[in-house]
């Protein structure tokens, strides 16, 4: 009882547990455990066109051609999956480092090294690795069994090819039950959003859930449900919404009937950047492993089938500072506490993933790459440009930057109200 998951790195093994019902003599098994599965040999054709390749070569010492040669003649096989939703971490890349400054998005089945792996993007996401090129199969599937395309012990390889289709963008699974509502305009981003759900890391996939569960909890016992239950999550401007039942929902911490055929217009955010939509029994939400999808115009909420796992109590978020602890890459920093003495501002280029601060840099005495480990949600890690990121609900399973700090579970909460251009400050709890 009380464990949630287990992230396996380069190195590590992460294990994500509640603190007052695991009993931490598991461990010792937990690291001892090994599952077997049969290795197969895997053929991906790939074009090599990618951002990163020339410069990459010229860094190497070497021309475009032997560059791809030596890439496809080395040795690919798949350690384990982590960061995103299928993202293989294979041997056989070159022994470069990150980008300084991860990129903001990187496309759909890039092709990509760093620190000596290989990897391959299975969506579009953000990523620090350098870009050699492309591969047109989709990675992962979340009606897919095992929804990744790969697994760990695959041996990969890679056939290089002059002309390549594009990847289509993944269709979205179809789910059946009774429509509730129906989206007439989104707002800035509402997403169906409920508690973490555990278990896929080993397939790259984040427990995601809502970005301030405390908020979701009150806004599901003001109509009964669970405090896990899927409702949607509004940032900063809510939808307009038509109902299909009659439903009874909470908003703001008031209780209204809708009518079958009634409409109602959430509006702007009134306090903080976040805002929780229950539903009475809940919303279905989406399937575990689909990426977060904000919604659109004509989509339907369908009501859930099943009450949620029980989860982890709901933080009980403080006021003021943000509570931190110290990361497990602290002393790789040449004035660590330089991240507790200074103000941060939140950066627009902020999301689920991760909260981007912005400030003075944080000087790092060793290289910013370590062998990818599981993060936990709220790790803050920094990149080579020394600008720390704090994860959110839908982090990278997995990360190969340092991490100075991470955010306490009750300060989560937090992190997610805090405003784009919001001024923070952390504070160091022992």
């Amino acid at each position: 009882m009380g464990l949630f998951d287990v992230v396996p790195g380069a190195r590590t093994l992460l294990v994500l547990f509640d603190p007052e019902r695991f009993d931490k003599a598991q461990l010792a098994r937990l690291s001892a455990a090994r599952a077997r599965i049969e290795p197969r040999t895997v053929r991906l054709r790939a074009r090599y066109d990618g951002a990163d390749l020339d410069p990459l070569a010229a860094e190497l010492g070497v021309g475009r051609a032997q560059l791809i040669q030596r890439h496809v003649a080395e040795e690919h096989r798949v350690a384990f999956l982590g960061f995103a939703p299928g993202f293989p971490y294979m041997t056989g890349g070159f022994a470069v480092p990150r980008l300084k400054t991860p990129r903001v998005r990187v496309p759909a089945g890039s092709l990509a090294v760093a620190d000596g792996w290989t990897g391959i993007y299975p969506a579009e996401t953000p990523g620090g690795w350098r870009l050699l090129g492309r591969v047109a199969e989709r990675m992962f599937d979340p009606l897919r069994s095992p929804p990744s395309l790969l697994r760990p012990g695959d041996r990969v390889l890679l056939e290089p090819v002059e002309e390549l289709p594009q990847l289509p963008p993944p269709e979205r699974p179809r789910q059946e039950g009774e429509p509730l509502l129906r989206v007439v305009a989104p707002g800035a981003f509402t997403a169906v959003q409920g508690g973490p759900r555990y278990g896929m890391s080993a397939f790259g996939v984040p427990a995601g859930g809502a970005m301030d569960l405390a908020s979701l909890a009150s806004a599901n016992a003001a109509v009964g449900n669970a405090a896990g239950a899927a409702g949607l999550e509004i940032t900063l401007a809510g939808p307009e919404l038509e109902a299909l039942a009659d439903v009874r929902l909470a908003l703001r911490g008031e209780v209204r009937e809708l009518r079958r055929g009634e409409r109602l217009r959430c509006g702007p955010v009134q306090q903080g950047a976040r805002e929780y939509l229950a539903v009475a029994g809940g919303l279905l939400p989406p399937l575990l492993g689909e990426p977060t999808r904000a919604l659109k115009p004509g989509d339907e909420l369908l009501r859930a089938r099943h009450p949620p796992p029980e989860g982890r109590k709901p933080p009980t978020p403080g006021s003021g500072e943000i509570r931190a602890r110290r990361g497990p890459q602290w002393d790789f920093f040449a004035e660590p506490r330089q991240f507790f003495s200074s103000e941060w501002t939140l950066s627009p280029q902020s999301d689920r993933r991760g909260l981007r601060l912005v400030g003075a840099p944080l000087p790092i005495l060793k290289r910013a790459d370590i062998p990818p480990e599981g993060t936990a949600p709220g790790s803050v890690q920094v990149p080579g440009d020394g600008l720390p990121i704090a994860l959110g609900p839908d982090r990278p399973v997995t990360g190969g930057y340092v991490k100075i700090a991470t955010v306490l579970w009750d300060d989560l909460p937090l992190l997610a109200q805090a405003r784009p251009g919001a001024r923070l400050r952390f504070r160091e709890m022992a």
